[in-house]
């Protein structure tokens, strides 16, 4: 049997973006809208490439709504999947939890939200797929959910949808611990987890994959983003990242020992940016690009420096 589908997470629509909002308060509605046409973007790639299901592993939202606006902005969104006959299985994270996210919004027939009272499993017998997940009931959760999850079925491909930290991955919280031996001992096909931003094969063999987020939120966030492409032919089982990210972050460091004009430091810029632009641009879409500059090192410039970065943050 031969299918594919798209595994994303994190998607964090909604997200208030508050830091950016004070500081520019003309930036920050491009940004918030760029997590939003991301999401889009990977819909569009998703009914582009005819893939059978899509998976959302956790946090599809950022928190409570302020009204439903956003949560409407997902269902039209699933809709166009539904249309083509695409699914979509989704599980609550600790930012979108049951108890978290309140309001409602009836999710379009063809979307499952699997439940946050235990783990259960949805067959598609069209292509001999089970699919396991459990949704958080409450923001933070201590359990190991991944030892409720139950055995892989023989002779079906088996996916597990979870948003955790895994091995207590640095920079997040833990919560639905687990380990790597944990998700490896239940003999399943693939693992597709939530909760990490970064793109990180944990495994390969099974294929156990944190897609990362849809679109870095800030400069903590830095570089592509996007979603995961999972092909499988019989029991080959091939993935690549497919990026839909709409605003892109970097964070730069030029050294400046031994520069005697302020001239290399634009030069040295000019050198370290050019990659990134192109890189952006590579696919053919159009990117909004942040970059914080940080000068660095020992100098006899510090006037020019201070009217430099005066002059840079008034740019960007």
């Amino acid at each position: 049997m031969a299918f594919s589908f798209i595994h994303a997470a994190d998607l964090h629509l909604g997200s208030p973006l508050v830091g950016i909002t004070a500081r520019d308060p003309a930036l920050a509605p491009r940004l918030a809208a760029a997590s939003r046409d991301a999401f889009a973007a990977l819909v569009g790639q998703a009914i582009a490439l005819r893939v059978d299901f899509l998976i959302v592993a956790g946090d599809v939202y950022d928190g409570e709504w302020r009204d439903t606006s956003i949560g409407l902005f997902f269902n039209r969104q699933v809709s166009r999947l539904i249309r083509e006959g695409i699914r979509v299985y989704t599980v609550r994270g600790n930012h979108d939890a049951a108890s978290v996210v309140t309001k409602s919004v009836r999710l379009p027939e063809g979307v499952y939200e699997f439940s946050s009272r235990s783990t259960d499993t949805v067959l598609l017998d069209d292509l001999k797929v089970a699919l396991s997940g459990r949704s958080f009931p409450d923001r933070a959760v201590p359990e190991n959910y991944a030892a409720s999850y139950p055995p892989a079925r023989s002779g079906w491909f088996n996916i597990g949808v979870l948003h955790t930290s895994c091995d207590g991955r640095p920079g997040h919280d833990s919560y639905a611990p687990c380990s790597l031996d944990d998700l490896v001992s239940k003999g399943y096909q693939y693992w597709a987890l939530g909760h990490v931003h970064a793109y990180e094969l944990l495994h390969s063999d099974p294929h156990i994959i944190y897609p990362g987020n849809l679109q870095g939120r800030g400069v903590h966030e830095c570089g592509a983003k996007g979603a995961v492409l999972v092909k499988v032919d019989g029991d080959e089982v091939s993935v690549e990242r497919i990026i839909v990210d709409r605003a892109r972050w970097f964070d730069l460091a030029i050294d400046l020992h031994g520069m005697s004009h302020v001239s290399e430091i634009y030069d040295r810029l000019g050198i370290l940016i050019q990659p990134l632009v192109m890189d952006a641009e590579a696919d053919g879409e159009s990117r909004l690009l942040l970059v914080r500059i940080r000068l660095q090192g020992s100098t006899n410039l510090h006037a020019s420096v201070a009217e430099f970065s005066v002059s840079t943050n008034s740019g960007l």
